[in-house]
């Protein structure tokens, strides 16, 4: 074969061999990932999940057998419901905190910071620069019982003069909201950035006032920001043990905290149980939330 029919034969044939070679190229780009997740993600979690099942009598010295006791879970359920729903009040309080403050900030820095845009996103960022142990222990210095805030607040009359900030839920969930805002701010700060300003424009051509525009307009559309903000503030709140712990007492126990207790004991089971059920509940409500924000695109 040769001419015209020899060189139409070649270009078939390289053009369906190129698409074969991306495929072959987009699979290896995504082995070290899978790999990666395969290791360090997949294997735990089974892993976790197993010891959930383990024979609760057992013990570190003499061993855990594998019993497929599924009674780990009603008793880690029965005993530990409190810090539960403790732990989900507090992360809830916390995230409706950050979106109050969050929203505005991200607003004014994408419409109203001009010049400063950049200044600002870098000090919303800069609490990353330290450890979160540390700024949650400043928290504990700033809440002291001597301390300038409560001293502040006796003198108003907002607390009794033997009352006290640390050690309360004011104080856990002050430290929660503080601790994550940024992970509201930032998600708000690139779906407000994407809005197309025209629209808001077009809202006020047709007669509506500022407020409606924010509301028919701005607020709808920043939506996928509102949904992925309040679910990166509020899945690492309710898992969180240490501001509890520094900020609080027996009294504002997390399940995080009771988690870390059950491992440090040796109960292996009992604490897979509740670190299983856990996140059973959160992707629960993560997917009822999302399908109810009308965001599904985001799972």
């Amino acid at each position: 074969m040769s001419g015209p029919a020899a060189s139409t034969a070649t270009s078939t044939e390289t053009s369906t061999t190129t698409p074969r070679k991306r495929r072959s190229i987009g699979w290896l780009l995504l082995l070290p990932g899978a790999l990666w997740l395969a290791a360090f993600f997949v294997t735990p979690l089974v892993q976790l999940v197993a010891t959930s099942l383990y024979d609760p009598n057992g013990s570190v010295e003499a061993g855990y057998a594998m019993t497929w006791s599924w009674g780990n879970y009603t008793e880690a359920l029965d005993f530990y419901s409190e810090p539960f729903i403790r732990g989900f009040v507090y992360a809830g309080i916390a995230t409706v905190l950050c979106l109050l403050i969050g929203y505005p900030l991200a607003y004014a820095i994408v419409f109203k910071a001009g010049r400063w845009k950049n200044l600002m996103l870098v000090l919303v960022i800069a609490p990353f620069f330290t450890s979160f142990l540390v700024r949650t222990l400043a928290w504990k210095l700033i809440l002291a019982d001597n301390g300038f805030v409560v001293s502040t607040f006796k003198t108003l009359g907002l607390v009794d003069d033997d009352g006290r900030l640390l050690a309360t839920g004011f104080a856990v969930v002050a430290g929660l909201t503080y601790n994550f805002l940024p992970f509201m701010v930032l998600p708000l700060y690139a779906s407000l950035e994407r809005l197309d300003h025209r629209l808001i424009e077009a809202a006020g051509d047709l007669y509506a006032s500022p407020a409606q525009g924010f509301r028919k307009v701005t607020l709808p559309l920043s939506m996928p920001g509102v949904v992925a903000g309040t679910l990166l503030t509020f899945i690492p709140s309710a898992g969180d043990f240490i501001n509890s712990q520094l900020l609080g007492d027996t009294n504002q126990t997390m399940i995080g905290n009771s988690i870390q207790t059950l491992f440090e004991a040796g109960s292996y089971p009992a604490a897979s149980a509740l670190s299983v059920t856990l996140m059973a509940l959160i992707i629960v409500m993560v997917a009822i939330y999302i399908r109810r924000a009308g965001t599904e695109e985001l799972l």
